[in-house]
């Protein structure tokens, strides 16, 4: 991923015939920086290379045109078109061991459905919770880059929001009546860097991701199982396993995501929930940005790209904060570990190589993987489950003593979950008596007074009164 958060990219290498290549040509410098225009006006540093890269002189009308796309952006707090833009262009350019994406042929789709098909086979065997899966489907980048914008639109614009806001209140009060104008562009110029950051981040993520629930939140449509076999293949080539069986694994893993998002109606918007409270909670270093906007040059976004890229991001060292990102943590680990678990009682004793498997992800989503470096640049946010092979432990040990139900039947409700704390001892969890949320509501339905029991439709007394 890019080390240059809501950069607008690296500027164009010096040439390398060394002096030679610097030497001004003839007839003075271009002052407008223009290197290689026509009439041989080259030279000078172009202002422009930063946003846009080195482009050939037939492409200057179209680096104006995106300049200008930038500038009169009215939309939300990211130019969600800009990101779509370029995520696609840098899943075209490929990933870095110069795998390029590709259609997704009838073979992979068939393969991927019949994976999926077993998966939830293996799986209606250790989780009570019903297949998930209405469609399996298999995805090029590109396809996973166009399903799952809307969730990262949902999840990063809170952050963009407040960044959109600060830059307008980085003004003194008074000047911000008159500064109409500069405000507008200071804001769409911010949701252009976002754009052009998250479409970077995405399109490189696109390139590494296996499925559509990598980062234990559904970035997909809902009751989709879907994986991705050019990045299928891609993980598994070094692992010394048949590609079959890394397909089927991944598969499980995908499935179960599916099954615990489908029929626990709560847990989307909690996840989603969790990551916006915390975002609330985020303080943007205005300083920096007071910074830039002292100084702010129309004609050289990059000033206000370097304020940004200097960690503006602070998270408030409040109770609330700490208790949002505990909260947040906390869910992940068990969605987590609630799918290691599963997965491994399916694929036990069926595959020879679920343990080498399950260590390998296990390894990749603790040590902090390419999600966690996108979402910690976006909105400063890390998404590890830190707590992934406790979480695992606690539900291995729900299923020894209560069964596959007695496990699954805590995702009724969130008040029912285990905490941080019970992760810390789970055996006093496992063995600590729980409400049953159900037989509540079955003694609040006893409760209630029933129509024909006062003849007046449960409203009152028997003489028809209000029954106050």
């Amino acid at each position: 991923m890019s080390d240059t958060p809501f950069g607008f990219g690296l500027p164009p290498e010096e040439p390398d015939d060394g002096d030679e290549g610097k030497k001004k040509p003839e007839g003075g410098a271009n002052p407008f920086g223009f290197g290689g225009l026509p009439g041989g006006q080259g030279g000078g540093d172009n202002p422009f290379a930063a946003m846009f890269g080195s482009f050939n002189p037939a492409d200057l009308g179209a680096a104006f045109q995106q300049l200008g796309q930038m500038l009169s952006y009215e939309g939300g707090p990211v130019n969600w078109d800009m990101a779509k833009q370029i995520a696609r262009q840098a899943v075209a350019q490929g990933t870095p061991d110069g795998t390029k994406d590709a259609s997704v042929g009838p073979a992979e789709r068939k393969a991927v459905e019949e994976a999926v098909r077993l998966a939830d086979l293996w799986l209606d065997g250790v989780t009570s919770l019903p297949s998930g899966s209405a469609t399996a489907v298999a995805w090029s980048r590109a396809e996973w880059v166009e399903a799952t914008l809307p969730a990262w639109q949902q999840l990063v614009d809170p952050v963009a929001e407040r960044v959109g806001t600060a830059m307008g209140d980085v003004l003194p009060q008074e000047m911000q009546a008159m500064a109409g104008p500069l405000i507008g562009m200071m804001r769409s110029m911010g949701g252009a860097m976002f754009g052009q950051q998250i479409g970077q981040a995405v399109g490189v993520l696109a390139g590494e991701v296996v499925g559509s629930t990598d980062i234990g939140l559904p970035l997909g449509p809902s009751g989709k199982a879907a994986l991705l076999p050019l990045n299928v293949t891609a993980f598994g080539r070094d692992l010394s396993v048949p590609l079959d069986e890394v397909r089927l694994y991944l598969a499980l893993r995908e499935a179960a995501h599916q099954r615990l998002f489908a029929h626990v109606p709560w847990l989307r918007s909690h996840l989603f929930g969790a990551v916006e409270g915390y975002a609330r909670g985020i303080k943007v270093d205005t300083s920096k940005l007071e910074d830039a906007v002292a100084q702010l040059d129309p004609s050289n976004p990059e000033q206000l790209q370097e304020a940004l890229q200097q960690g503006m991001f602070q998270p408030e060292d409040t109770a609330e904060q700490k208790a949002a990102l505990a909260r947040l943590e906390t869910a992940l680990a068990l969605v987590e570990g609630w799918v290691d678990a599963v997965v491994h009682a399916a694929a036990g004793s069926r595959l020879s190589s679920a343990d080498a498997l399950r260590e390998t992800l296990r390894r990749r989503r603790a040590s902090g993987g390419p999600a966690e470096q996108t979402f910690a640049t976006l909105i400063g946010l890390q998404l590890r489950p830190r707590r992934l092979r406790d979480a695992s432990r606690l539900w291995a040990s729900l299923t020894d003593a209560r069964g596959m139900d007695g496990r699954d039947a805590l995702w009724a409700h969130p008040d029912m979950l285990p905490t941080a704390t019970d992760l810390d001892d789970p055996d006093g969890f496992v063995h600590r008596e729980h409400l049953d949320f159900s037989e509540l509501d079955k003694m609040l339905g006893e409760a209630a007074p029933r129509p024909d029991e006062d003849g007046e439709g449960g409203r009152g007394g028997k003489d028809g009164g209000s029954g106050e």
